[in-house]
């Protein structure tokens, strides 16, 4: 018995799977275009997204917001469909988008359930065959396209779109399963991590005092050092919890930390309570502050409070131990140095991310130089595509990851219209 063919199969509805099945129908309104999903109601991530508001994108996008693959090539699939144009896209599918603080981009109604009915509407209107409740079980070459085995039968595809996800917040149904996939296929996989996950520390080292500010928010600047040297410095919100901190410092630093664990590099990070400013910088300030006549009549814990939150600067004196109602005209050159130390390089303890239930994104997987950036189609097996979060691309908090699904999704949605 002939088995059911189509020219184009999708595996994963998610963003990407969803964006590149309309791009794919409205391109070439002829071609049967089947989107496959295990889940009974596809979208989840979409759903959970942004605190369930869905942050669709951001106002600028550029490669060096992503990390993972050559940025080179990330910018390639980025200007092919910027950000203006998902504006203009979920304007025409009736969902505005308005402009909120760091250039995230939000739906009007603050419903990411919105953003979701409008895809499903759209891919409906365009004449894509969605199957849900239908898991991938296995793929594979065949003559003149791929067969493709799932729970409800197989089917057979001139061309296949891996648009499975990640790993990340597998409670939506993001099991990794399209690695095997993509593995068999030929693709090799950079290892995989969670990305985007609040941090844990350590709670037996004398810097684990994070319970002690629970719930405080500030603003800080984390360098991560990698076998000694600086790999990099991040600024943002950093917000402490019972069981270390997460904000959108913590989350963005998270993959560089958990990067270096799986690879065997010695990772440690630090925080710096003054954003851009060096220890002498800082050091310079106090002095200041003690020199200019001033200092004699302000306590040490008032002076630190003028610059961070009064729970953490408790903390911080408690640590270097020095008496919060000292002041500051007081202050020895080894005690102030102890201070500026350790307001400008505080350790944090961390001992693991909090994982995949709780990342936003995964980092790793199929390696982006085996994908040719102009149609998103496999170096390694012809008539293969790959989209979204599936490529070793993670972006930044702030609707990043979302533009890689779109920007990705059109390419191959556009290229999916051409001759086979």
């Amino acid at each position: 018995m002939p088995i059911e063919t189509h020219d184009v199969v999708i595996v994963g509805a998610g963003a990407a799977g969803l964006a590149t099945a309309l791009f794919a129908r409205r391109a070439k309104p002829a071609q049967r275009v089947v989107l496959l999903d295990g889940a009974r109601k596809p979208g989840a991530k979409i759903l959970v997204s942004g605190g369930s508001r869905c942050n669709v994108t951001n106002t600028v996008v550029r490669e060096t917001d992503f990390w993972g693959g050559k940025r080179t090539i990330v910018r390639q699939v980025l200007r092919a469909f910027p950000a203006a144009r998902t504006v203009d896209l979920f304007r025409e599918l009736g969902v505005a988008l308005h402009e909120e603080a760091d250039g995230k981009l939000f739906p009007d109604t603050n419903r990411a359930r919105d953003v979701l009915d409008a895809l499903l509407r759209g891919i409906v209107d365009a004449g894509v065959d969605l199957r849900t409740g239908v898991r991938v079980q296995d793929v594979a070459r065949a003559d003149g396209g791929f067969t493709i085995a799932t729970s409800a039968g197989t089917l057979g595809a001139t061309r296949l779109v891996l648009a499975t996800g990640g790993q990340s917040l597998p409670k939506t149904g993001s099991d990794g399963a399209g690695y095997a996939m993509a593995s068999t296929l030929g693709h090799a996989i950079i290892p995989r991590t969670p990305a985007l996950a609040p941090l844990v520390f350590d709670p037996d080292t004398p810097y684990s005092v994070h319970r002690d500010m629970s719930g405080v928010a500030v603003n800080g600047e984390i360098t991560v050092w990698i076998d000694g040297s600086v790999a990099t410095r991040l600024a943002g919100a950093l917000l402490w919890t019972h069981f270390g901190a997460s904000g959108p410092l913590v989350l963005n630093v998270s993959r560089h930390w958990a990067r270096a664990r799986i690879e065997r590099r010695t990772v440690r990070l630090t925080l710096n309570y003054y954003p851009g400013q060096t220890f002498d910088a800082v050091d310079g300030m106090w002095t200041h502050v003690r020199g200019s006549g001033g200092g004699g009549h302000v306590t040490v814990r008032k002076r630190l409070t003028a610059d961070v939150p009064d729970a953490v600067a408790r903390v911080i004196l408690e640590v270097v131990a020095i008496p919060a109602d000292r002041l500051v005209a007081d202050l020895t050159r080894e005690d102030r140095r102890r201070l500026v130390h350790a307001v400008t390089e505080w350790p944090l303890p961390v001992s693991d991310t909090r994982g995949y239930n709780f990342a936003e994104v995964t980092a790793g997987g199929v390696a982006l130089d085996e994908v040719d950036p102009s149609t998103m189609a496999s170096r390694r097996c012809p008539g293969l595509y790959l989209v979204g979060e599936i490529l070793d691309v993670d972006g930044r908090i702030g609707g990043f990851n979302f533009q890689w699904a779109w920007s990705t999704a059109f390419v191959a949605g556009r290229a999916l219209a051409r001759p086979a």
